[in-house]
This record gives structure tokens, sequence and C-alpha cells, in this order.
């Protein structure tokens, strides 16, 4: 990251150094496509091509997540979490996450207020999968704006290899795999900020940046950041306040409102730089660790890789470093490379910086640097695209990923022996697909309630075996009492026999 963030900054600081030949670098506010001759007018992409390439996207990242939720292949407890916070906002109640502990009130671990905007599609269609396609539409949509916006800069077919190019992206294809999160939300709203500076649409980019604190409390750091890249742009009085509503929403989200809502008084996720295990990290130690691995290394060489390296002569590069800049401090490796969903809202920042980097170099004074931006984006294309036989969607293309197996056969025979309204206690296999009309606990994680039911798939990563599964159920909740209710392959069902004890309810 420090070579990269080096490059970016040698780019600003010209800026400042000299009055650059704005045929070499364009380092100022970037021009209208109209005006630069690049492409046609914004007004005159036609949007149909875009639209269409945006249904087909959305279509692959559902069909994906579909089949995965089918399968029970969900690979965390999030998508879980995320509809148990979606279903207490659908009934008008304050958003309580069950599986996080009874009663815990999720607005204490992350600040994500913006998934409340799911209530709508939730109230028509009240399970997981919903989840699951909002997040594949709004990842189209993000398409559109990228696609259109490359269109506009560039002109040619340049628009829709980009949109090939970004719907393909390591970072989206791993965020499906992941299931739903919160982060699905800033997707389109970073696309749209980034189109509205490189447009020179300046308080679009102001507006288009405030939600960003809704979503996730880091991402108060980007649009800091945002405000710095127009203070760059020469909307100091803009830039300077928006960077100034940036960190003071990063400051009070964690500071204040995060611990105001945690039972424990405090933002949890510090420990995350702050120890590795049980062991302290120093500030120094955390900072000078920052490319210790070759994951991280891979990853960052990755990230401006899907651009052709064209990502680094733009300016808006600067965007990724909050996001980047965490996951690096932090001691958990699970940050660090290509999975899960941290990637995904580097995607939008990273194609529109490579469009923006292909029409700086364009008229640039070196031949070789004119010629290659000129196959740059044909180039991102064929590297997305030789990427995905090794990334999440290249499973839509093998025939055993549409048939329904023993295991998942097993799996629906199990959530049929679970009544409906009841509280069960269940690992990550069958928790999503119990969330929208139960009460669901962790495994382990909700001592004293004595839940109706508690459910295990015996094949699932114990860090011990399980042999006697009411042995298991009792050594959980030692004030009941459980059964055998229902067993189907790897799949348990344990009924609790004794009456509920008295304050046992959440």
């Amino acid at each position: 990251m420090n070579g990269q963030g080096f490059r970016c900054g040698g780019v600003v600081l010209e800026l400042n150094k000299r009055e650059p030949d704005r045929s070499e670098t364009d380092a100022g506010p970037p021009a209208p496509a109209s005006e630069a001759g690049a492409g046609t007018a914004g007004d005159h992409v036609p949007p149909r091509p875009y639209l269409i390439a945006a249904a087909a996207l959305c279509g692959l990242y559902f069909l994906y997540s579909f089949l995965q939720y089918r399968s029970f292949g969900s690979p965390s407890w999030d998508l879980g979490i995320f509809e148990q916070e979606v279903r207490s906002y659908a009934g008008l109640n304050a958003p309580v996450v069950d599986i996080k502990g009874p009663g815990y009130l999720i607005l204490g671990d992350h600040f994500s207020p913006v998934v409340a905007l799911l209530v709508p599609l939730y109230w028509i269609w009240p399970s997981a999968l919903a989840l699951l396609f909002a997040q594949a539409a709004l990842f189209a949509v993000s398409a559109v704006v990228v696609g259109r916006t490359t269109q506009q800069l560039l002109g040619g077919r340049s628009g829709l290899c980009a949109t090939i190019a970004y719907g393909l992206s390591w970072g989206l294809q791993e965020a499906v795999k992941s299931d739903f999160h919160e982060i699905a939300f800033a997707v389109p709203l970073l696309a749209l900020v980034c189109r509205a500076l490189l447009m020179r649409r300046w308080t679009a980019a102001v507006l288009w940046s405030l939600p960003l604190v809704l979503v996730k409390e880091d991402l108060g750091a980007t649009v800091a950041v945002v405000g710095f890249l127009l203070f760059l742009y020469g909307r100091r009085l803009q830039g300077a306040l928006l960077a100034a509503f940036g960190v003071l929403a990063f400051v009070v989200t964690v500071l204040v409102l995060i611990p105001a809502a945690s039972s424990q008084g405090t933002y949890d996720y510090w420990k995350k730089i702050e120890k590795n295990g049980e062991q302290d990290v120093s500030p120094l130690d955390s900072v000078l660790g920052i490319l210790d691995s070759a994951v991280k290394l891979e990853m960052l060489v990755l990230l401006v890789g899907i651009t052709a390296f064209m990502a680094l002569r733009s300016p808006l590069v600067l965007l990724v470093l909050p996001t980047l800049g965490w996951r690096l401090l932090s001691q958990d490796s699970n940050h660090w490379g290509m999975v899960w969903h941290y990637s995904a809202i580097l995607m939008p920042v990273l194609f529109l910086a490579m469009a923006d980097g292909v029409r700086r170099s364009r008229g640039s004074s070196r031949p070789w640097l004119v010629s290659y931006a000129n196959v740059a984006v044909p180039v991102a294309t064929a590297i997305a695209v030789a990427l995905t036989q090794h990334l999440p969607l290249r499973d839509l293309l093998r025939p055993e990923t549409y048939r329904t197996d023993a295991r998942a056969h097993a799996a629906r025979q199990a959530l049929e022996a679970i009544p409906k309204g009841a509280r069960v206690e269940t690992d990550i296999t069958l928790m999503a697909h119990l969330t929208g009309d139960r009460t669901v606990y962790w495994i382990g994680g909700a001592p004293g309630t004595a839940p109706d039911i508690v459910a295990v798939n015996l094949d699932f990563s114990w860090s011990q075996p399980i042999d006697d599964p009411v042995a298991y159920a009792q050594q959980l909740h030692p004030e009941a009492r459980y059964r055998l209710k229902h067993r189907s392959g790897p799949f348990v069902v344990l009924e609790r026999t004794s009456p509920e004890p008295s304050g046992s309810r959440t």
C-alpha cells in the first residue's frame, strides 16, 4: 500500500509543484467527455445496452446466491444476522439481533442504519433471499454507473468493456459469495461519487457522499477523502467542509454512538488492530506490519492489476486508502486477502479511476503511454474474464451446481422438524433458513435461554466432534432437558422436554 500511496501521492503533489501541461497529465479537474473530445456527451450515451448488461449481471449474482442458499452453503452467520436486523426494522422494533447474543442491539456492533431501507422489500418478500436479491441489484446498478461514465469519458466501446470487467471483478464476485452485507449500499454510492467528481458535478459529489456515513462507521474516513479531492480540484470550501464532516462522523460514530448502543460500552473492533489473539500489539508494530504478508501484497497487486494498472494514473485512487488502511493494520488475516466482501467497495473507485487514468494518459507526450492507454480497457476486460475461471461465478458453468444433493435434502427435513415461531439455537448451516419466522441464537451463544430447539450439523467445523448430541444440548443448557426429535444425515434436531425456566425468554 505504501508504494501505491506514494505513486498516487506523486500525482497529487504534482498539482502543487508546477502548472502542468494539461495535455500531458490533465491533473486538474477532469473535463467532460464532450469537451475533451473523448466520447459522446453524457445525455447521448444510450442507456439500453447498460441496462441489459446490468440485468444480466443481477441475474448472475442472484442465481449464484440462490443456489448457494438452496444448497445450505452460507459461509458465515452474516446473512442470518442481517435478516434478523431487517426483520426487527420491519416489525417497527429496535434492531435486535439475537444471533450475536440474546437482546443484542446491532447498532452497538456496526453502525449501519441504512439497512432499514430494505424494509419495504422485506414486507413483500420476508426471506433472506430478499436481501440477496437486493445486493445483486445494487451491484448491478453500480455497473451501469461505471460503464456509462467510462463511455462518456473514453468513447468507443470502452463503456461496455468496462461494464464487463467491473461486473466480473473479483471484489464483487467474492462479495456475492459471502452472502449479504451492508456494504452493498456503499458500492453504487461510491460509483456515483466518483462519477460526479469526474463529471465536475461538485455538489452531486457532496450529496452522494453524505449517506456513506450511514452504511458503515469506517466510511466517514472515505467521505473525508472525497472532501480532500474536492479541495484539490479547487472547491476549497466544499472540500474542507466535507472533509471535516467525514472526520466528525467517524469520530462521533466510533466513540459515541456505537459505545452508547453496545452492552460493552466500547467499539469492539479496535481489538482487531490492538490484539493478535491474546497478545497486545503496539501501534508502531501495527504500522510496521502493514506489508508483512504475501497475502497482503498479492491483494494490493491484484487491486490495481485488474485495471491494467491505469487506476494509478488518477487521484481518485486515493479513495481506497481509508479502507485499505484499516484492513492492512488489522491483525485479523480475514481482512487481508481477496476473499470475503471487504474489497467490493473498492471496485467502483478503481474502475472509474482506470477510466480517468486512461483519459489522462491519452494526452500524454509519451507515445508508449498513449498506446498502452488505448488498449488498457480491453486488457482489463481480458483480465477479468481470465480471473473468473478461478472465482465464484465459474460454478454457474458446472452442472453439479444445479443438483440437489443428499446433504441439502437432509437439511430441509431438519427444517421441517422445527416448528415456526420456535426459539432455536443452531450453527451457520441452518441459520439463514430459520431467521425469517423463528427466534434464532448462535450455538453456545445463548446461555440461560433454554431454547425450544437445539439444531446442529454434526459435520460442521466443531473444535471437538459431538458424539452425544443430547448430552451436548444439556451441557449448553443445564437448566433444561432435551431429547432427540429428528435426525437426517448429519443434521440433528433436539427439543426441550422440561418446562421453560422462568425468565429464559429475551
